[in-house]
């Protein structure tokens, strides 16, 4: 089912009166605000700093030292833009600036294969494979396949599938052209689709061994 216009209009609405609530309490640093900020999007930074990072490890530290940015630096949140965004490119920031102090390439320098920033279209016939995984709930299995991409495909495609940003909001917390974005997840889900198909071949034989 659709959404209206209305109810389009009126969920925008929605978001921005939350974005500015938050906005202001950050200004004030209220706790309380901070602890229900955790409480909700816990989960899902943690999981965007473990695809991030690949280490779950170091995505806990990375953690908390996000959200102690978000405590001291609430006051640049302008409420503009989703409070999500706004987070997940304090992580982002956080993993950049911790491989660069190891000596390993950012993000925005690992190679991707000669990318020309032209996204091209992928033809598929019905879901994505990202949304087949997800459909069968195989999230151990997805976490998996999805470690085995490149950085910045991985990046892109959980955050737009798994946070259901939009591309623009991506092309936000990643600092990329939106022309970069697509590719990114046109090539991501391409690179995605072989692993897939792998681990769906083998399942019978696991299943029909138990």
């Amino acid at each position: 089912m659709t959404l209206s216009s209305v109810q389009m209009a009126a969920q925008v609405a929605e978001t921005q009166r939350e974005n500015a609530v938050i906005a202001r309490g950050l200004k004030r640093q209220d706790p309380e605000l901070l602890d229900r900020l955790i409480e909700l999007y816990q989960h899902r930074l943690l999981r965007y700093l473990i695809f991030l990072t690949g280490k779950r490890e170091v995505a806990e530290d990375l953690f908390q030292e996000t959200w102690m940015r978000v405590l001291v630096r609430g006051g640049q949140y302008d409420g503009r833009a989703r409070f999500d965004t706004w987070l997940f490119t304090i992580a982002r920031n956080l993993v950049i600036d911790l491989s660069r102090k190891r000596t390993m390439s950012s993000l925005d320098e690992m190679s991707e294969g000669g990318e020309d920033e032209r996204p091209f279209e992928i033809v598929m016939e019905g879901p994505s494979p990202l949304e087949q995984f997800q459909a069968r709930e195989n999230s151990a299995e997805l976490a998996q396949v999805l470690l085995l991409l490149e950085p910045n495909y991985r990046e892109v495609l959980v955050l737009r599938f798994h946070e259901e940003l939009s591309l623009e909001e991506i092309a936000g917390v990643t600092k990329a052209p939106l022309s970069t974005v697509k590719s990114r997840l046109y090539r991501g889900l391409a690179a995605l689709k072989p692993h897939v198909e792998r681990i769906r071949s083998f399942r019978p034989v696991r299943e029909g061994a138990r």
